[in-house]
C-alpha cells in the first residue's frame, strides 16, 4: 500500500529515471479554475537533489504551469509504471519559474538535452513524496518520442517561437499572467 516520505529515496530517482512520461499537476486558488494536469516526454526531468527537482519546459500551446507557480506555486508531479511492478509515485511541492536570466539557469539547463523551443525550466522543492499501488494502471509499451513538438520549433526558428510566446503565453486560460521573460528578446 501507499507510503510517504519528506524527501526521495535512490529507489525513487531509480524508478523516475526509468519512466518515459510524467505528469505536471497545478491549479489557481480560484475555485472556479480550472486544475492543469500536463503529460511530458522526452529527456526533461531531472533530480537535483532528495529535495529539488525540474523539468525543460519546452513551449507549447499553454503556460498553465507557469501562470499557477506565479500564482501560488503549488505543483504536483505524478509517475507511473508502465511495465514491471505497478507502482505511482508523487512528488508534491513548491515551484518556481526559472528563465534565462536566473542566475541558476546556466547550471540547471547544461544538464539538460538542447531542444528547440525552450521556454523556461520549472524547478520545484518537494515536501512530500508518496507512493502507491498502481494496480489499475495498464501495461503499456513505450515505442520511442514523438518528434513533432521538436520539429513545429524546429520550422518556427527562435524568432517564431518568441512570437508564438508573445500571442499564446502570456496568459493561462483563467486569465492568470505567465512568466513572459523571454516576450523582450
Amino acid at each position: 500500500m501507499g507510503k510517504s516520505y519528506e524527501a526521495l529515496l535512490p529507489e525513487h530517482a531509480d524508478f523516475i529515471a526509468k519512466q518515459p512520461v510524467f505528469f505536471v499537476a497545478s491549479a489557481p486558488l480560484s475555485a472556479q479554475g480550472h486544475v492543469n494536469v500536463s503529460p511530458k516526454g522526452y529527456d526533461s526531468f531531472r533530480i537535483f537533489s532528495s529535495t529539488e527537482v525540474g523539468y525543460l519546459d519546452l513551449t507549447g500551446s499553454g503556460n498553465e504551469t507557469s501562470a499557477h507557480i506565479l500564482e501560488n506555486q503549488r505543483l504536483t508531479f505524478m509517475f507511473m509504471a508502465i511495465d514491471g511492478p505497478p507502482v505511482i509515485l508523487r512528488l508534491y511541492g513548491r515551484g518556481t519559474v526559472v528563465g534565462p536570466s536566473n542566475h541558476r539557469w546556466k547550471e540547471l539547463s547544461d544538464s539538460f538535452p538542447s531542444y528547440p523551443g525552450v521556454r523556461q525550466i520549472i524547478l520545484a522543492t518537494i515536501h512530500r513524496v508518496s507512493t502507491s499501488c498502481g494496480y489499475g494502471v495498464p501495461y503499456l509499451s513505450y515505442q520511442n518520442d514523438r518528434d513533432t513538438l521538436k520539429l513545429w520549433a524546429e520550422r518556427k526558428g527562435p524568432k517564431g517561437i518568441k512570437q508564438y510566446q508573445r500571442e499564446h503565453n502570456r496568459r493561462s486560460i483563467d486569465n492568470l499572467p505567465a512568466a513572459t521573460e523571454n516576450e523582450g528578446n
